[in-house]
Formats: C-alpha cells, sequence, structure tokens
C-alpha cells in the first residue's frame, strides 16, 4: 500500500488507463502546460505528448462536443472541466448527444467518455461556482453518476470509469484534492453502482456521498460517546444507485437519515426517501429525516455560507430526531 493524494489517485487512475488504451486521452482548460487546474494531471503532457493531453480554449459547448464526436469514432476521450457549474455551457452536448446517441442510432454507436471535475462548494466562491448538479445528471437516462468521497474509491470508480461503453459524470471536490489516504501499489477496480458500508452500526442508517460525508463521520464520533450506533453508507455511484445496500441497512437499523450537499428540490435525497418509503416502509420505526443545503443559491458571507451548508451538527440532531431522544 502507499498513501497518496485525491489528486494524485485521479492522476493515476488516468495515466494507468492511458498507457494501458491509446485510444484514451484528456482533453480540459489547462490539463496540459499548467498540469491541471487543480494538478490533477500533473506530468501527463510529458509523458504522453500534446496529442492525448491537449489544451483547450474557454468553450465548453465546443471541447464537449468535439469530444462526442471523437468517442462515436472509436476514441475514448477524459473531458475535464475545471468545475461542473462550467459543465452548463456543454450541458446540450452532454444530455442530448452523449446520453442519447446510442438509442437514438439503434445501438450503432457507443459514447464512451467521462466527463470530470469539482462539484459543489469549495467555500466562499460564490453562488455561481458553488453549486451541485449530481442530481440534474443524474436524471438523465443514459448518463452514469460517480461522486467519490476518498482517494482509493476514486482511483478505483475513475478506471471503470474510463473502460464504461457509455457516458460517466464523475465529480470530485476542489476541497478534497489534497486528502491523503493508501491505495493498492497494483490495479484495482471498483465496480460502478456499488455502494460501500464505511462504518456498521445498529441504530440508525446515515447515507451519504462525496466530501459532505466527512460530516457525517464527525457526528458518528460524537454520537458514539453518547452510545449511539451509526451505521455510515457512501453511495459513491448516484446513477445507477444501490439501493438495496441502503435497504439491507434500514431493515436492521430501521432508521435512516440522508445527507446531501445539494438544494431539497428533486434531490438525490428525494429519490432516496422515495424508494425506501415504497420498498422498506414497514422496517421503518420513524420518519426519514434529510439533511441539504439551504434552498438558496450559496451566500458569498462566511456567516451566511455556514448556515446554508450542511455540518455535523445538522446531522446529530436528526440523528436524535429519528431514535426520539
Amino acid at each position: 500500500m502507499k498513501t497518496i493524494q485525491f489528486r494524485e489517485a485521479i492522476c493515476e487512475a488516468m495515466s494507468e488507463e492511458m498507457r494501458r488504451d491509446e485510444s484514451i486521452y484528456l482533453m480540459g482548460e489547462e490539463v496540459a502546460e499548467y498540469n491541471g487546474a487543480y494538478k490533477a494531471s500533473k506530468g501527463m503532457l510529458d509523458e504522453f505528448g500534446p496529442k492525448r493531453v491537449i489544451d483547450t480554449p474557454i468553450a465548453e459547448l465546443g471541447f464537449a462536443g468535439v469530444a462526442v464526436g471523437s468517442a462515436m469514432n472509436g476514441n475514448r476521450p477524459i473531458v475535464e472541466y475545471m468545475t461542473f457549474n462550467f459543465s452548463l455551457v456543454g450541458i446540450d452536448q452532454i444530455i442530448n448527444n452523449a446520453a442519447k446517441i446510442r438509442q437514438m442510432s439503434g445501438g450503432q454507436f457507443n459514447c464512451p467518455i467521462v466527463f470530470r471535475g469539482p462539484t459543489a462548494s469549495a467555500g466562499q466562491l460564490g453562488a455561481t461556482h458553488s453549486q451541485a448538479f449530481e442530481n440534474w445528471f443524474a436524471n438523465t437516462p443514459g448518463l452514469k453518476v460517480i461522486v467519490p468521497s476518498n482517494p482509493y474509491d476514486a482511483k478505483g470508480l475513475l478506471k471503470a470509469a474510463i473502460r464504461d461503453d457509455d457516458p460517466v459524470i464523475f465529480m470530485e471536490s476542489e476541497q478534497m484534492y489534497g486528502d491523503k489516504m493508501e491505495v493498492p501499489e497494483g490495479e484495482y477496480i471498483i465496480p460502478i453502482g456499488v455502494a460501500d458500508i464505511k462504518r456498521e452500526g445498529t441504530d440508525v442508517t446515515i447515507v451519504s456521498f462525496g466530501k459532505i460525508i466527512k460530516e457525517a463521520y464527525k457526528a458518528a464520533d460524537e454520537l458514539a460517546k453518547e452510545g449511539i450506533s451509526v451505521e455510515i453508507i457512501d453511495l459513491r455511484t448516484v446513477r445507477p444507485m444501490d439501493h438495496a445496500a441502503i435497504i439491507e441497512s434500514v431493515k436492521k437499523t430501521n432508521r435512516l437519515v440522508i445527507l446531501e450537499e445539494a438544494w431539497p428540490f428533486a434531490s438525490v435525497s428525494s429519490e432516496i426517501t422515495y424508494r425506501i418509503q415504497d420498498e422498506a416502509f414497514d422496517h421503518l420505526d420513524a420518519p426519514i429525516k434529510r439533511i441539504t443545503t439551504a434552498d438558496t443559491p450559496a451566500p458569498y458571507s462566511s456567516v451566511l455560507f455556514n448556515a446554508w451548508i450542511p455540518n455535523h451538527t445538522d446531522v446529530i440532531k436528526a440523528v436524535k430526531e429519528v431514535l426520539y431522544v
């Protein structure tokens, strides 16, 4: 095992796959000469050259379209967005072309693309740079959506995403790129669509994903001091979602809290809540609680921002509410 940063895990996954398959290449803003806006492609230009690590203009719609055409012609592009907030400029290509071309062509074309980059907030970056779009993309048939929370999962899932024959949305976090964790020396792949029980518990289930899951860990540590046992499930993949893992956990704990860093309306937690009440209602001993950001654009003020984004005290409160303590 070796200890590496999240950004290094991303770089290793891309580099290993590019060594394995010459049809894979990376494109995006500042990915080459600058080694990536967050240094997730450090050294890749030197190894693979400018034909496979390509700096693009600031034109997300344009290079998303190039990637779609390239994928339809046998390549496997990785598209890096400096932030998924900028993916909105290219969302027509993602939703109307990449996600639909297999069906519209009657299976004659695949579109193996990975669209990756940071999602959600990263501190005081203002309303237009602090948005989470996991539920937007997960609402689209034909797209797979992955949101890892640590370097180990990120590397294994990114390798799986690059090998997938369908378009994959791979969402990271600016605030996790420096996170360190042990990963295996050899190759490993984590299958898409499989959740992971990060902590086993008996009293309540918490489901989360991405960087906000850290608040669940903090809450679980505090609750353990009071004798409350928390089970934490990391979705890892938002679509396809591992509903079975959540249901089995709820059958054990009989209580569910969902934590996500996104607006509440039509959110990932809304989907989970529906599925649990539909398939495991009789196992619930309390109403499901969900914790999201406030239903407003992200504020810039640090005081308002801290009130807007969920934290571990919100999790503790929700857990105690479902436990009636």
